[in-house]
Protein backbone atom coordinates (compact mmCIF):
# COMPACT_ATOMS: atom_id res chain seq x y z
CA UNK A 1 0.00 0.00 0.00
CA UNK A 2 1.44 3.20 -0.54
CA UNK A 3 2.13 5.56 2.16
CA UNK A 4 0.18 9.27 2.01
CA UNK A 5 2.45 12.06 1.71
CA UNK A 6 3.30 13.91 4.88
CA UNK A 7 0.82 16.88 5.48
CA UNK A 8 2.53 20.31 4.66
CA UNK A 9 3.39 22.22 7.90
CA UNK A 10 1.51 25.00 9.37
CA UNK A 11 3.77 28.08 10.33
CA UNK A 12 3.88 28.80 13.99
CA UNK A 13 2.23 32.12 13.55
CA UNK A 14 -0.63 31.59 11.44
CA UNK A 15 -1.16 28.73 14.12
CA UNK A 16 -1.38 31.63 16.30
CA UNK A 17 -3.22 33.50 14.36
CA UNK A 18 -6.26 30.63 14.56
CA UNK A 19 -5.65 29.99 18.27
CA UNK A 20 -6.49 33.49 19.41
CA UNK A 21 -9.61 32.79 16.63
CA UNK A 22 -10.70 30.08 18.63
CA UNK A 23 -10.36 31.61 21.95
CA UNK A 24 -12.18 34.81 21.40
CA UNK A 25 -15.27 33.00 19.26
CA UNK A 26 -15.26 30.12 22.29
CA UNK A 27 -15.41 32.72 24.85
CA UNK A 28 -18.53 34.56 22.75
CA UNK A 29 -20.30 31.28 22.44
CA UNK A 30 -19.32 30.44 25.88
CA UNK A 31 -21.15 33.82 27.32
CA UNK A 32 -23.91 33.53 25.47
CA UNK A 33 -25.36 29.94 26.30
CA UNK A 34 -24.93 31.01 29.94
CA UNK A 35 -27.24 33.85 29.15
CA UNK A 36 -29.84 31.56 27.46
CA UNK A 37 -29.20 29.06 30.41
CA UNK A 38 -30.26 32.18 32.55
CA UNK A 39 -33.33 32.57 30.83
CA UNK A 40 -34.99 28.73 30.58
CA UNK A 41 -33.77 25.85 28.07
CA UNK A 42 -35.89 24.34 25.47
CA UNK A 43 -35.14 20.81 24.26
CA UNK A 44 -34.70 21.24 20.30
CA UNK A 45 -35.07 17.50 19.18
CA UNK A 46 -32.97 14.12 20.44
CA UNK A 47 -30.38 12.72 18.09
CA UNK A 48 -29.14 8.68 19.23
CA UNK A 49 -32.06 8.45 21.79
CA UNK A 50 -34.52 10.38 23.37
CA UNK A 51 -32.02 10.61 26.12
CA UNK A 52 -29.99 12.48 23.45
CA UNK A 53 -31.05 16.40 23.23
CA UNK A 54 -29.81 19.53 21.49
CA UNK A 55 -31.44 22.68 23.06
CA UNK A 56 -32.58 25.55 21.13
CA UNK A 57 -29.15 26.98 22.96
CA UNK A 58 -26.65 24.49 21.14
CA UNK A 59 -28.63 25.76 17.72
CA UNK A 60 -27.71 29.21 18.79
CA UNK A 61 -24.13 29.14 19.98
CA UNK A 62 -23.18 27.20 16.70
CA UNK A 63 -24.76 29.95 14.56
CA UNK A 64 -22.48 32.02 16.34
CA UNK A 65 -19.88 30.73 16.16
CA UNK A 66 -20.33 30.01 12.27
CA UNK A 67 -20.53 33.58 11.63
CA UNK A 68 -17.76 34.75 13.81
CA UNK A 69 -15.40 32.16 11.68
CA UNK A 70 -16.69 33.09 8.27
CA UNK A 71 -16.43 36.48 9.28
CA UNK A 72 -12.80 36.14 10.42
CA UNK A 73 -11.87 33.16 8.11
CA UNK A 74 -14.21 32.99 4.94
CA UNK A 75 -12.63 30.49 2.78
CA UNK A 76 -11.77 27.99 5.67
CA UNK A 77 -14.13 24.78 6.31
CA UNK A 78 -16.72 24.17 9.13
CA UNK A 79 -17.76 20.76 10.97
CA UNK A 80 -20.33 21.54 13.73
CA UNK A 81 -22.19 19.01 15.70
CA UNK A 82 -25.12 20.36 15.23
CA UNK A 83 -25.43 20.62 11.31
CA UNK A 84 -22.79 22.65 9.93
CA UNK A 85 -21.12 21.51 7.38
CA UNK A 86 -19.02 24.25 4.91
CA UNK A 87 -16.15 23.16 2.53
CA UNK A 88 -13.57 25.34 2.31
CA UNK A 89 -10.58 26.22 0.44
CA UNK A 90 -7.73 27.07 2.30
CA UNK A 91 -6.79 23.75 4.12
CA UNK A 92 -7.93 24.93 7.61
CA UNK A 93 -11.34 23.23 8.90
CA UNK A 94 -12.90 24.43 12.09
CA UNK A 95 -14.36 21.62 13.57
CA UNK A 96 -16.92 22.57 16.67
CA UNK A 97 -19.36 21.35 19.57
CA UNK A 98 -21.52 24.40 20.38
CA UNK A 99 -21.64 23.14 23.79
CA UNK A 100 -20.36 19.46 25.00
CA UNK A 101 -22.22 18.28 27.59
CA UNK A 102 -25.79 19.19 26.77
CA UNK A 103 -27.57 17.51 29.30
CA UNK A 104 -24.91 18.93 31.96
CA UNK A 105 -26.31 21.95 30.55
CA UNK A 106 -30.20 21.38 30.62
CA UNK A 107 -29.73 20.01 34.17
CA UNK A 108 -28.13 23.36 35.16
CA UNK A 109 -24.90 21.51 36.10
CA UNK A 110 -21.89 23.33 36.18
CA UNK A 111 -19.40 21.43 33.73
CA UNK A 112 -20.23 22.19 29.92
CA UNK A 113 -17.82 23.50 27.56
CA UNK A 114 -18.03 25.70 23.95
CA UNK A 115 -15.11 23.63 22.15
CA UNK A 116 -13.80 24.73 18.90
CA UNK A 117 -10.33 23.83 17.12
CA UNK A 118 -8.65 24.47 13.71
CA UNK A 119 -7.91 21.68 11.96
CA UNK A 120 -5.80 20.31 8.55
CA UNK A 121 -5.63 17.01 6.98
CA UNK A 122 -3.32 14.06 8.34
CA UNK A 123 -5.05 10.53 7.31
CA UNK A 124 -2.85 9.11 10.34
CA UNK A 125 -3.64 11.79 12.78
CA UNK A 126 -7.16 10.79 14.16
CA UNK A 127 -9.71 8.45 13.03
CA UNK A 128 -11.54 11.13 10.77
CA UNK A 129 -8.36 12.06 8.87
CA UNK A 130 -7.85 15.42 10.90
CA UNK A 131 -5.09 17.02 13.33
CA UNK A 132 -5.55 20.27 15.37
CA UNK A 133 -3.41 22.63 14.79
CA UNK A 134 -5.33 25.47 17.46
CA UNK A 135 -7.66 24.82 19.36
CA UNK A 136 -9.91 26.34 22.35
CA UNK A 137 -12.41 24.81 25.38
CA UNK A 138 -14.52 27.39 27.39
CA UNK A 139 -16.17 26.85 30.17
CA UNK A 140 -18.56 29.40 31.00
CA UNK A 141 -20.10 28.22 34.00
CA UNK A 142 -15.97 28.43 35.25
CA UNK A 143 -14.40 30.74 33.51
CA UNK A 144 -12.35 28.78 32.49
CA UNK A 145 -10.16 28.52 28.97
CA UNK A 146 -7.80 26.05 28.12
CA UNK A 147 -5.87 26.66 25.07
CA UNK A 148 -3.42 25.11 22.83
CA UNK A 149 -1.52 25.04 19.51
CA UNK A 150 0.82 22.76 17.95
CA UNK A 151 4.07 23.03 19.77
CA UNK A 152 3.34 25.62 21.96
CA UNK A 153 2.18 23.70 25.04
CA UNK A 154 -1.24 24.02 26.96
CA UNK A 155 -2.26 27.11 28.76
CA UNK A 156 -5.07 27.57 31.59
CA UNK A 157 -6.20 31.04 31.57
CA UNK A 158 -2.93 31.92 29.68
CA UNK A 159 -0.62 29.97 32.07
CA UNK A 160 1.09 26.70 31.13
CA UNK A 161 -0.24 23.63 32.31
CA UNK A 162 0.94 20.10 32.00
CA UNK A 163 -0.59 16.32 33.28
CA UNK A 164 -0.27 14.44 36.29
CA UNK A 165 2.81 12.31 34.42
CA UNK A 166 1.29 9.36 36.55
CA UNK A 167 2.43 5.90 35.62
CA UNK A 168 0.50 3.96 37.87
CA UNK A 169 -2.80 2.40 36.96
CA UNK A 170 -3.80 1.31 40.69
CA UNK A 171 -3.17 4.92 41.46
CA UNK A 172 -4.69 6.12 38.67
CA UNK A 173 -7.80 8.14 38.71
CA UNK A 174 -9.71 7.44 35.15
CA UNK A 175 -12.51 9.25 33.60
CA UNK A 176 -14.41 8.43 31.05
CA UNK A 177 -17.97 8.44 29.41
CA UNK A 178 -20.95 6.66 28.37
CA UNK A 179 -23.08 6.56 24.82
CA UNK A 180 -26.97 6.94 24.82
CA UNK A 181 -28.03 3.84 23.36
CA UNK A 182 -29.18 0.90 25.45
CA UNK A 183 -26.59 -1.27 23.72
CA UNK A 184 -24.03 0.52 23.94
CA UNK A 185 -24.46 1.48 27.74
CA UNK A 186 -24.23 -1.97 28.20
CA UNK A 187 -20.34 -3.04 26.63
CA UNK A 188 -19.61 0.30 28.41
CA UNK A 189 -20.74 -1.08 31.57
CA UNK A 190 -18.84 -4.49 31.37
CA UNK A 191 -15.84 -2.61 30.59
CA UNK A 192 -16.18 -0.82 33.66
CA UNK A 193 -16.50 -3.94 35.90
CA UNK A 194 -13.20 -4.91 34.39
CA UNK A 195 -12.03 -1.42 34.95
CA UNK A 196 -12.30 -0.20 38.28
CA UNK A 197 -11.02 -3.00 40.24
CA UNK A 198 -7.51 -1.95 38.59
CA UNK A 199 -7.66 2.06 39.35
CA UNK A 200 -8.13 4.48 42.21
CA UNK A 201 -11.40 5.29 41.05
CA UNK A 202 -13.55 6.25 37.98
CA UNK A 203 -14.99 9.70 37.37
CA UNK A 204 -17.90 10.41 34.85
CA UNK A 205 -17.84 13.94 34.38
CA UNK A 206 -20.42 14.53 31.17
CA UNK A 207 -18.11 16.62 28.94
CA UNK A 208 -15.34 14.82 27.16
CA UNK A 209 -14.25 17.98 26.09
CA UNK A 210 -13.52 18.92 29.36
CA UNK A 211 -12.59 15.49 30.18
CA UNK A 212 -9.93 16.45 28.14
CA UNK A 213 -8.76 19.34 29.56
CA UNK A 214 -8.89 18.11 33.16
CA UNK A 215 -6.17 15.47 31.55
CA UNK A 216 -4.28 18.37 30.75
CA UNK A 217 -4.20 20.19 34.05
CA UNK A 218 -3.32 16.96 35.99
CA UNK A 219 -6.85 16.42 37.23
CA UNK A 220 -7.23 13.26 36.18
CA UNK A 221 -4.77 10.93 35.31
CA UNK A 222 -5.97 8.57 32.20
CA UNK A 223 -9.28 8.54 30.06
CA UNK A 224 -10.73 6.06 27.66
CA UNK A 225 -14.43 6.13 25.60
CA UNK A 226 -15.73 4.33 22.82
CA UNK A 227 -18.24 6.35 20.41
CA UNK A 228 -16.21 10.19 20.73
CA UNK A 229 -17.02 12.56 17.19
CA UNK A 230 -14.58 14.42 16.17
CA UNK A 231 -16.10 17.52 17.55
CA UNK A 232 -15.78 15.85 20.68
CA UNK A 233 -12.57 15.40 20.84
CA UNK A 234 -10.89 17.81 18.02
CA UNK A 235 -9.87 20.73 20.81
CA UNK A 236 -9.62 18.89 23.77
CA UNK A 237 -7.09 16.30 22.60
CA UNK A 238 -4.64 19.02 21.72
CA UNK A 239 -5.05 20.73 24.49
CA UNK A 240 -4.11 17.00 26.63
CA UNK A 241 -1.40 16.06 23.86
CA UNK A 242 0.54 19.30 24.51
CA UNK A 243 0.27 18.76 27.91
CA UNK A 244 1.87 16.09 27.57
CA UNK A 245 -0.59 13.08 27.47
CA UNK A 246 -0.24 9.76 25.28
CA UNK A 247 -3.26 8.66 22.73
CA UNK A 248 -4.24 5.61 21.39
CA UNK A 249 -6.74 4.03 19.11
CA UNK A 250 -8.30 0.32 19.96
CA UNK A 251 -4.87 -1.00 18.67
CA UNK A 252 -1.45 0.04 17.59
CA UNK A 253 -2.61 0.00 13.82
CA UNK A 254 -5.59 1.60 14.19
CA UNK A 255 -5.78 5.51 14.74
CA UNK A 256 -7.21 7.04 18.31
CA UNK A 257 -11.19 8.19 17.91
CA UNK A 258 -14.00 6.02 16.68
CA UNK A 259 -14.26 3.13 18.26
CA UNK A 260 -11.70 4.14 21.00
CA UNK A 261 -9.68 6.90 22.26
CA UNK A 262 -7.20 6.32 25.04
CA UNK A 263 -5.45 9.17 27.03
CA UNK A 264 -2.66 9.15 29.61
CA UNK A 265 0.88 8.79 30.37
CA UNK A 266 3.11 6.75 28.33
CA UNK A 267 2.53 3.28 29.56
CA UNK A 268 -0.41 3.54 31.49
CA UNK A 269 -2.41 4.40 28.49
CA UNK A 270 -1.24 1.12 27.13
CA UNK A 271 -2.20 -0.96 30.40
CA UNK A 272 -5.44 0.80 30.82
CA UNK A 273 -6.11 -0.14 26.76
CA UNK A 274 -5.28 -3.75 27.98
CA UNK A 275 -8.00 -3.55 31.15
CA UNK A 276 -10.48 -1.86 28.61
CA UNK A 277 -9.87 -4.12 25.68
CA UNK A 278 -8.72 -7.52 27.20
CA UNK A 279 -7.17 -9.91 24.39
Amino acid sequence: MTRAPDPAPVPDALAEELLALAARIAVAAGERVLALRARSVAVAASKSSETDVVTEADRESERLVVEMIRAARPEDGVLGEEGAGIAGSSGITWVIDPIDGTVNYLYDLPIYAVSIAATVADPAAFADGRRAIAGAVYAPRTGELFTARQGGGARLGGEPIAASGKRELATALVGTGFGYTVERRTEQAEAVVRVIPRVRDIRRIGSAAYDFCLLASGRLDAYYERGLQPWDYAAGALIAREAGIALLGADDRTAPGEPYLFAGAPGLVEELRGVVLPA
